[in-house]
């Protein structure tokens, strides 16, 4: 099936010609880098990223007191605390 002879389709042609042409002349035009602007609340976020990034997964610290006052026998968590962290981990599901 030819396409070509149908009136529809090279009025589109035609059209699409004089487009393509004023497309490719670039005389006279003057054209400007792209810049991105970064703003204030994007900066501190970044700088507040790197630093959360920086933090380590685990705060071995932490870990390591908790352990010794479990095998010291020092360690007596809130029994309320306990808890309100069971109830609360389980009304998240």
């Amino acid at each position: 099936m030819k396409i070509f002879n149908n009136p529809s389709v090279q009025k589109v042609m035609k059209s699409y010609g004089k487009n393509v042409n004023k497309v490719k002349s670039t005389e006279g035009v003057k054209f400007s880098k792209d810049k991105i602007e970064i703003s204030d609340e994007a900066r501190e976020f970044q700088v507040a990223k790197k630093a959360f990034d920086a933090l380590p997964e685990v705060r071995q610290d932490k870990i390591n007191s908790v352990k010794k006052q479990i095998s010291s026998g020092t360690y007596k968590p809130s029994s309320r605390e306990v808890a309100e962290k069971i109830l609360s981990s389980l009304s998240d599901k």
